[in-house]
């Protein structure tokens, strides 16, 4: 028997039988014997035994109390109690079991086989206390993963945000204002009788973090009109509206993807509604007074006060007081009067927010990304900003999802062959798919009329749209930086993705002209995935071939643009690509 030295705990009265059950079992366990419920209680104020036998026969003692007092408490409810009864009574061993005794043992009874039975609860014990170790240590584990795959999640939405902003770098820095006049918005309005009740059913951090997609539908609108320096013609603003409606069906499309929750919910409305105006003359819907949902008549009120404050391509900024004088002259027109009135009220705190907030201005495109925190369903929502800027540019919208089921049977099919089976197991390959998603997030930084052209580029524009690999690894660099290094497997699967996918197998490819096996087997895939379902897609300057056509393209460039050894397993298993 194992000398484990587990504390028992023994009330009994008889010090007889006290100082034969502490002899027989000193050997194996610390006995601590006491005689009355008071003197336990006293003890298990500085100790906690693992087990206790307790005799029903102490005189002026209630034994049952005893016990049910041991289950009350939270610091001694997992002890197992052992009931020593002077007689056997199917009724007491009922009641005692029912109060949660962990066994019933009769009077006499032999030594060996009390042991034993102290020997089985303490095993019983020690397994229940082992799983829910077990289980306190996979709670741990699942909140920190959960952790982990937000700040990812996060991460990738702040930057997918921030491009929005690329777009247009005069509007640089947007997005992180007006969250910066939500929350402290917020903080007036939790004080304010008017409005209080109905805020108590918001998560406002999760809403003021949903207000980063406001302005998501303007990854549709078309540089020509998001950038134009002058006054927009009539149907030029008519396009301009729809970006509220784009944002909508951008959210729409993500939560179709993943599981409903409160987060979209907030962002399809700021996105749908923040340019509502409060006497119906506003967009998409025309929606007047509270028909408007108070998340779209708080953010209307903001997102103003923001383009006022700040250049635009068709404006100077103007300065807080002639911007809140136009916020005032809105009440009942454009906004919410109530709401109008409360941020009228507190004006000079929001001017003392501009004061103290340090825009982020750039020059270019690499040098005004930042990461900040916040929930989103991380591999969709970077699959739908792709696919939805494609959506009227060289590639169909559902062309990134083909493009993982490709990468799919493709990797299945090497982790079969031996000379790349330990390389495809190094991997996690569903995080790899994941990843491929992101191969060509750098082209939201290329000019419309670039993606857009359906004749031969000039050398000009080639080299411009040979730079989306160098702002894809940026962008996914800057991600890596707001994530813990045990949580960057996609990411680091997604640099390689971003940067190498033009590579060529004789170095003349871009943007570092690697050569052969220099450059790695993800981005090697990805080249024959990428071609192969670009030549079996419709373009704007071509019809898509037939899977034979592509094929015989594919394998003409076997040695120069591709990898020859896969293109010949690609070639073999080309059926495979046909289901």
């Amino acid at each position: 028997m194992e000398n484990n030295f587990k504390k028992i705990i023994i009330v009994n009265d008889d010090i007889a039988s006290l100082n034969i059950i502490r002899n027989d079992f000193g050997e194996y366990y610390d006995v601590i014997a006491v005689r009355s419920g008071e003197e336990l209680f006293r003890i298990l104020e500085n100790a906690t035994p693992d087990l206790i036998l307790l005799d029903m026969g102490i005189p002026g003692t209630n034994s049952y109390e005893i016990l049910k007092k041991l289950k009350d408490s939270r610091t001694t409810v997992n002890i197992p109690v052992i009931f020593l009864s002077p007689a056997n009574d199917p009724q007491n061993e009922l009641k005692s079991l029912s109060l949660g005794a962990a066994d019933y043992i009769t009077k006499p009874f032999s030594q060996q086989l009390l042991f034993k039975r102290i020997e089985l609860h303490l095993t019983v014990a020690s397994q229940k206390n082992e799983i829910h170790r077990y289980k306190a240590n996979l709670n741990q584990m699942a909140e920190e993963k959960r952790k982990s795959v937000f700040e990812m999640q996060n991460a990738i939405l702040k930057t997918v945000a921030e491009l929005v902003e690329c777009r247009n770098n005069i509007m640089a820095g947007h997005i992180e204002r007006t969250q910066n006049y939500l929350k402290y918005f917020m903080e007036i309005l939790a004080a304010d009788h008017f409005y209080s009740k109905e805020l108590l059913s918001w998560d406002i951090d999760l809403f003021v973090m949903a207000s980063e997609l406001h302005d998501i539908g303007k990854i549709s609108i078309k540089d020509s009109i998001l950038m134009k320096p002058g006054k927009l013609t009539p149907e030029e603003f008519e396009e301009i509206k729809k970006h509220t409606v784009f944002g909508v069906n951008i959210i729409r499309k993500i939560e179709s993807r993943t599981t409903k929750n409160l987060f979209l919910q907030y962002a399809k409305i700021l996105a749908g509604n923040h340019h509502e105006k409060w006497d119906g003359t506003g967009y998409p819907l025309g929606l007047k007074g509270e028909e408007i949902p108070l998340p779209g008549r708080l953010m209307a009120i903001v997102d103003v006060y923001d383009t006022l404050t700040n250049i635009h391509p068709y404006k100077n900024a103007y300065i807080h007081e002639e911007a809140i004088k136009i916020i005032k002259n809105g009440a009942g027109l454009h906004f919410d009067p109530i709401l109008n009135g409360i941020f009228i009220d507190h004006e000079k705190d929001f001017k003392n927010i501009i004061m103290t907030h340090n825009p982020f201005k750039s020059e270019s495109y690499n040098s005004y990304l930042f990461v900040d925190d916040l929930q989103y369903s991380i591999s969709k929502t970077v699959s739908n900003i792709v696919d939805i800027r494609s959506n009227s540019q060289d590639e169909p919208a559902e062309s990134t999802e083909q493009k993982q089921q490709y990468l799919e049977i493709f990797t299945d099919i090497l982790s079969q062959d031996s000379r790349y089976r330990d390389e495809i197991a190094s991997w996690d390959v569903h995080i790899f798919i994941l990843a491929a998603q992101l191969h060509d997030i750098g082209k939201i930084a290329v000019k419309d009329h670039i993606l857009n052209k359906t004749d031969k580029l000039t050398d000009e524009e080639y080299r411009d749209i040979k730079l989306h690999t160098d702002f894809g690894i940026k962008v996914v660099n800057r991600i890596k930086e707001n994530v813990n290094e045990e949580d960057n497997k996609m990411l680091i699967h997604a640099e390689v993705l971003a940067g190498s996918h033009h590579e060529k197998w004789d170095g003349t490819g871009y943007p570092l002209g690697l050569k052969g096996e220099e450059i790695p087997l993800q981005a090697r895939l990805m080249a024959i995935i990428d071609v192969y379902n670009a030549l079996t897609s419709y373009r704007p300057y071509r019809v898509k071939m037939t899977h034979e056509k592509a094929l015989d393209i594919i394998k003409s460039y076997a040695g120069t643009y591709f990898d020859p050894d896969l293109v010949n397993i690609f070639i073999e298993h080309e059926k495979e690509f046909l289901k």
